[in-house]
C-alpha cells in the first residue's frame, strides 16, 4: 500500500464558518500537543495564549503560567527572537521541516 501525501493547502482565512471552527479546534489541539512535546523533549518553559475569533481564551503552559509571564515581562526589553506572520512566511525553505518543503 502506498502512503498518500497530504494535499498542500493555501494559507488564507477559511470562508466557511463551520470549516473554520473545525480547523481551529484541530490545529489548536495540535499546537498545544507540539508545545507540550517541545517542553518535554527540550526541557524548556512554554506559555501559549490563543484567542479565537470570538475572543475566547485558550492557554497552555508547561509550568505556572503566571511565573512564565513574569519572566517574559522582565526579559522582553532584552534582545530576543521575535517573529510575526510575515517573518515566518519569509523563512528560507531550508529552515522548514522536509515534509513542509513540498
Amino acid at each position: 500500500m502506498l502512503a498518500v501525501g497530504r494535499k498542500k493547502i493555501r494559507i488564507e482565512k477559511i470562508g466557511d464558518e463551520r470549516n473554520r471552527q473545525v480547523t481551529f479546534t484541530k490545529r489548536k489541539n495540535g499546537l498545544m500537543k507540539k508545545a507540550m512535546e517541545l517542553s518535554v523533549l527540550c526541557g524548556c518553559d512554554i506559555a501559549l495564549v490563543i484567542f479565537n475569533s470570538n475572543s475566547k481564551l485558550f492557554q497552555y503552559s508547561s509550568t505556572d503560567m503566571d511565573a512564565i509571564l513574569q519572566r517574559y515581562s522582565k526579559m522582553c526589553n532584552q534582545p530576543h527572537e521575535v517573529r510575526n506572520n510575515q517573518d515566518v512566511r519569509l523563512l528560507p525553505r531550508s529552515a522548514l521541516p522536509p515534509h513542509a518543503r513540498a
